[in-house]
């Protein structure tokens, strides 16, 4: 998730607390702003008598030349640096982020925002939002908060379903309502994960709880944000999750509990881009995997020779980071 600074000098009372709602990181404010900042909420204060002291965690850098940006780069080593410009154009910023450089970019708006946060597909480091309107303060944290961007999906043809019997499997409750086609990418394998729906259906045995995914056995691996996997039974309250829709959108959800229980299970087999992925799912009708169209389809109904939605990647992963490495999991 992108790292978001909010510029509030002079004092914004209103500016500060869309920030905090919005889930701003740190606030930069003027040395006699710091504790009115602190007794709206918590928060990271960028100040001389805050968390983050310019000169000293943070710096800050005029560019107006190619000799400016080596500055820029001697700075980073030594902390992030706010990069000023009064002619911003993207090709600096390219130079900057390609050598590696922990830059914080300013921007007055969502456009410019969306072009920051995408240069060179990583794009800066963090964001400085300098505006005095709090509805476009606003609309910039909503898409650079909650946007993970986007992972490719496939269809995958279910080739087996198979009872395996009793295990222990994770639901996972999330500070996050889902709605129809949004769920969790679950899979035996790093390689490959289906999209496990949310429990956001009406259903005559149970009520919906479209805040949660049972999300298939505890050895099994997840998409958690920055590209990275965690096996289900490593998540706690706090982490961050990807939640994905059937259109491949990517968005973060907070873990608020995980219950692992002794259920019985299901071993779901399909084929995806000539690859076989898998996944141990709880045998029950209220688990569910998603559909091309983005519709549920409980696991007790599934068929060989069903579509249902997956991600798949080349490669292995070690210790939840991808890696280009032959790796064969069975």
């Amino acid at each position: 998730m992108k790292t978001v600074w909010v510029k509030a000098k002079p004092w914004d009372k209103k500016l500060v607390t869309t920030a905090l709602e919005g889930g701003a990181d740190a606030i930069l404010v003027d040395e006699a702003d710091t504790d009115k900042v602190r007794a709206l909420g918590r928060v990271a204060v960028i100040a001389k008598n805050g968390d983050m002291v310019p000169g000293k965690d943070v710096f800050t850098v005029a560019v107006k030349s190619q000799e400016d940006e080596k500055a820029v780069v001697e700075a980073a080593k030594k902390g992030p640096v706010i990069v000023e410009t009064s002619d911003w154009t993207i090709i600096p910023l390219e130079n900057l982020i390609a050598k590696q450089a922990k830059v914080v970019t300013s921007v007055k708006n969502l456009d410019e925002a969306i072009t920051a946060s995408g240069v060179l597909e990583h794009g800066a480091w963090g964001i400085l939002v300098d505006t005095k309107d709090a509805l476009a303060l606003k609309k910039i944290l909503a898409h650079l908060k909650s946007s993970q961007g986007q992972t490719p999906l496939v269809e995958a043809a279910i080739t087996a379903i198979t009872p395996v019997g009793m295990g222990d499997r994770v639901c996972v409750d999330t500070c996050t309502s889902m709605t129809q086609g949004e769920g969790m990418l679950v899979g035996n394998a790093s390689s490959g994960l289906f999209l496990v729906h949310a429990e956001s259906v009406e259903n005559p045995y149970v009520a919906p709880r479209p805040f949660r995914v049972n999300a298939g056995a505890v050895h099994a691996y997840t998409r958690v944000p920055g590209g990275k996997t965690r096996y289900l039974s490593e998540l706690a309250a706090g982490d961050g999750v990807c939640v994905v829709n059937s259109k491949g959108q990517v968005q973060e959800a907070i873990v608020g509990r995980v219950k692992i229980e002794r259920r019985p299970l299901l071993l779901v087999k399909a084929r995806a881009n000539d690859s076989e992925i898998g996944l141990i799912l709880q045998n029950a009708e209220t688990i569910r995997l998603t559909l091309p169209d983005g519709k549920p389809v409980s696991v007790v109904e599934l068929s060989p020779g069903d579509r249902v939605l997956a991600a798949v990647e080349e490669g292995g992963r070690h210790f939840g980071h991808k890696i280009k490495e032959r790796i064969e999991e069975k």
